[in-house]
């Protein structure tokens, strides 16, 4: 078990390393090519924050394991809640000014009760992979027209601008794009076989190494990416990257698992998991709902979310372990 504790482990700091690289080539090679900052930060920047649980998607898939890709999507989305956002609202108190940001909380919920009602028949068929993957290019249409008509006037635009790679050649975009690219490959497949097996050695479901461990290990780059752009007061691109990682969590992640290798759910998943994920963004929502004409994320607001995050950890350990 060492092993795959020491697999998991280097699985990870790839993943971490491979997703920043990643990013990086990416939103540079689209600066290059003129794509405004507001659009590449609401596309290409959330899908490819996404990558590490996209990866681990594909790789678990493909060897027989979609309940490990399951459990990562809803897991991610709960640690990307509970975990990365009340850490921040601890550390720093959110403000949510962005207009569009405001416009993607309602589509993160949709595409939360999309998920929810294709998960009511307990199997998840290939149809419904290919349902939330054609969700997910429409979702990709609107973010690009939203972030095309609003890039002038959203304060959002002035953070993504600043973070956005400036004077990288094309060739070294493309360059960290692929190299990128094979990291998260080879982290996914280290993570990936490293924790089947720590599920096997404990017997425990990969749902659940998938929702704790992996979904975890797969949001730090959320975490750190949210966390530095708090701290330098670029609201919208702190809580921005959580919601648009999340929406594509569900629709990549699920959506891939389910088109390369259709599965039944496992019930832990109908009776427990997804119905949390739901309550966190309902929670998110009406926290960051402009009531009063000022929305923000407030200290207390992070202490509940990371309390409620912890308690649900630590309930799902002990009913497991």
């Amino acid at each position: 078990m060492l092993l795959n504790i020491v697999e998991v482990i280097g699985g990870l700091v790839l993943l971490i390393w491979g997703a920043d690289r990643f990013v990086h080539g990416a939103a540079a090679a689209a600066r290059n090519l003129g794509v405004a900052p507001l659009l590449i930060g609401l596309t290409i920047v959330a899908f490819a924050t996404s990558a590490p649980e996209i990866l681990v998607s594909i790789v678990a898939a493909s060897r027989g394991e979609p309940d490990l890709a399951f459990g990562n999507a809803i897991g991610s989305n709960i640690a990307n809640i509970g975990l990365v956002l009340g850490t921040i609202a601890i550390i720093r108190p959110i403000e949510l000014r962005s207009a569009t940001l405001r416009r993607e909380m309602p589509a993160l919920l949709a595409v939360s009760l999309l998920t929810v009602s294709l998960f009511l028949d307990t199997f998840l068929s290939r149809i419904d992979g290919f349902v939330m993957l054609t969700g997910l290019v429409i979702v990709m249409i609107w973010l690009a027209r939203l972030g095309m008509r609003s890039a002038a006037t959203d304060p959002m635009a002035e953070d993504y601008d600043a973070e956005i790679p400036q004077h990288v050649s094309m060739i070294a975009a493309i360059t960290w794009l692929l190299v990128g690219l094979i990291t998260l490959l080879i982290g996914a497949e280290l993570l990936v076989e490293g924790a089947i097996e720590i599920a096997r050695t404990l017997g425990v479901s990969e749902v659940v190494i998938g929702i704790t461990l992996v979904a975890i290990g797969t949001s730090l780059p959320e975490l750190a990416v949210s966390l530095v752009s708090a701290l330098k007061g670029e609201f919208g691109l702190a809580i921005g990257n959580i919601v648009g990682s999340n929406i594509f969590n569900l629709l990549a992640v699920i959506g891939i698992a389910a088109a390369i290798e259709p599965s039944a759910l496992a019930p832990s998943v109908l009776s427990l998991h997804i119905f949390v994920m739901v309550a966190f963004t309902l929670v998110l929502f009406a926290m960051t709902y402009d009531y009063d004409g000022k929305s923000d994320l407030s200290r207390l607001e992070g202490i509940a979310l990371l309390t409620a995050y912890i308690a649900y950890m630590g309930y799902v350990t002990s009913q497991n372990l």
